[in-house]
């Protein structure tokens, strides 16, 4: 999978810790930064293809990236 998109994230230059909190607080500052990112998006699907189980990337938490997970899952098996 590319990561090209990796060299110009707005966490770049931000301490890793924002992106690896230990409660909601610091989930929702890592999203207010992953919302003014133009890798956002690239970011959260590299997440979901490789199955990233900690930290905020492209905005989702672990437990938003699992339902879409899962949403995915199901509406493949419903397609087929």
């Amino acid at each position: 999978m590319d990561t090209d998109w990796m060299s110009v994230g707005k966490c770049k230059e931000l301490s890793p810790t924002i992106f690896f909190p230990s409660d909601g607080v610091g989930v929702q500052a890592a999203q207010r930064i992953c919302a003014e990112c133009p890798v956002a998006e690239a970011c959260l699907e590299y997440a979901l293809a490789e199955r990233v189980d900690h930290g905020v990337w492209g905005g989702k938490s672990e437990r938003e990236r699992r339902r879409m997970l899962r949403r995915r899952r199901v509406g493949r098996a419903v397609s087929v």
